[in-house]
């Protein structure tokens, strides 16, 4: 019984760990996930070297197409984008 009394102060700092370390980063990483993944063509977004730029065009499952000034395009990895700025509003069908 004595062994067991002993783990639990360490099982009390995981608990506290968890819910105030690794659920909300999870959270905020599920987040950014499907950020990236809807991101469309017209939106404004920064990625995260400071670059802010238009999408023109989303190449595949990993980059897009940012134009940071008129007639300059850049490809970008989606997952370096930080924030998406300005939403475009979907095609109406």
């Amino acid at each position: 019984m004595q062994g067991f009394e002993s783990l639990i102060p360490l099982i009390l700092i995981f608990g506290i760990m968890y819910f105030l370390l690794i659920r909300p980063q999870q959270k905020k990483l599920k987040e950014h996930q499907a950020m990236v993944a809807a991101l469309r063509r017209g939106d404004q977004v920064i990625t995260q070297g400071g670059l802010i730029g238009k999408v023109t065009k989303v190449k595949d499952d990993n980059e897009v197409e940012v134009e940071i000034a008129t007639g300059v395009s850049v490809r970008v990895v989606r997952s370096t984008i930080a924030t998406v700025t300005s939403k475009t509003e979907p095609a109406k069908v």
